[in-house]
């Protein structure tokens, strides 16, 4: 008798990697526990939480600048570019995956933006609209090599980073664009609260790991991209389409590459050429310090924000102290070393 193909699937769904597609949801790893944390914290991202906060309470005892407001407006205003591009790179990572491709694409979308408006006149939506498509075509070119090459993220976001590197040099000559719109650099100004003053690209940060996080927690797509992180061959004998799963995580990324790049215009007021030279560093230390495992299918987006938090307190509390910035990017490269250490002894302990 000829076996039933469907049949066969059946089982492979109830077989040992089932278990695993359910233990990767984000409610899962807190386990009994789970319920005493705040909400898009587990225990992933706790202890980056507890860090941030030593951190906090450190560098108020070596400065009396670091606990006032306009400091953590400043921190906030810091972070909120490579913030909003570690949210694309969260997706990436949680796949398995690695884009280094997101610094150079987001530079390429702020020049794009800013010259058609500038030099061209085109009206600063438009010129807006058609820099957040050139940064989402470089995410669905960078999915499409993935998927149906089936070349290494790695390699490929390799690849398009120098690509875009080179688009914006040449697209730009090298210059620094100027007297862009004020509409461009809407989110580079402030409203007040209490006293002090914050961007409103601030407020579009957090707005937007707000909706990163309910849909990575909340929705069917969202537990996918944990799915196809953690067991890829057994998400898709379940009849996820993970080739579409991964696309899909690629050309949203490279959509927050472009919001990103509209941050980084607001907020210095130029279409910078040379920007975005450590932002994919940047951002994918924020996703490993924050929890986020760089093995996929482990991690919450809300711990890629602390993991920024944390990178900016230090940068900016060692500042404050007059430590040389030198010394920063030491500390910066010992905190990810550290990070994914704990990461490796994790897994291990799991197994």
């Amino acid at each position: 008798m000829k076996p039933n193909p469907s049949a066969a699937a059946a089982p492979a769904a109830s077989s040992p990697p089932g278990p695993t597609l359910v233990a990767v949801t984000p409610a899962a790893p807190a386990g009994a526990i789970g319920s005493h944390l705040p909400p898009g914290l587990n225990l992933a991202s706790l202890g980056p939480f507890i860090a941030l906060l030593i951190a906090c309470v450190f560098f108020a005892t070596q400065s009396p600048i670091f606990l006032t407001g306009g400091n953590f407006s400043l921190i906030l205003q810091q972070v909120a570019v490579v913030g909003v591009i570690a949210i694309g790179q969260t997706l990436v990572i949680l796949t398995a995956g690695i884009d280094l491709s997101c610094g150079m694409v987001m530079a390429l979308g702020g020049i794009v933006m800013s010259k058609l408006a500038v030099d061209a006149g085109l009206p600063a939506p438009l010129a807006v609209m058609a820099g957040l498509a050139v940064t989402t075509l470089f995410g669905l070119a960078n999915g499409l090599l993935v998927t149906r090459v089936k070349l290494p993220s790695f390699i490929v976001t390799l690849g398009t980073m120098n690509i875009a590197f080179a688009i914006t040099q040449l697209y730009s000559s090298s210059q620094t664009i100027t007297d862009v719109p004020p509409l461009m650099t809407a989110l580079g100004n402030t409203f007040a609260i209490g006293g002090t003053e914050f961007a409103w690209g601030t407020l579009l940060m957090l707005a937007l790991y707000g909706v990163a996080w309910f849909v990575l927690r909340e929705t069917a797509a969202g537990r996918h991209v944990y799915a196809v992180g953690n067991n890829p061959e057994a998400t898709r004998l379940v009849g996820i389409p993970t080739q579409r799963v991964l696309l899909v995580v690629y050309v949203t990324a490279g959509f927050c590459y472009g919001l990103a790049s509209l941050l980084s215009v607001a907020r210095t007021g130029v279409g910078d050429p040379n920007a975005g030279q450590t932002e994919n560093l940047d951002a994918i230390t924020a996703v490993v310090l924050g929890g986020t495992s760089l093995f996929g299918g482990r991690g919450v987006v809300i711990g890629s924000l602390i993991g920024a938090l944390v990178v900016g307190v230090f940068r900016n509390g060692l500042t404050l102290m007059g430590v040389s910035s030198i010394y920063q990017v030491l500390v910066t490269g010992v905190l990810v070393i550290l990070a994914v250490a704990a990461d490796q002894l994790s897994r291990r302990g799991a197994r």
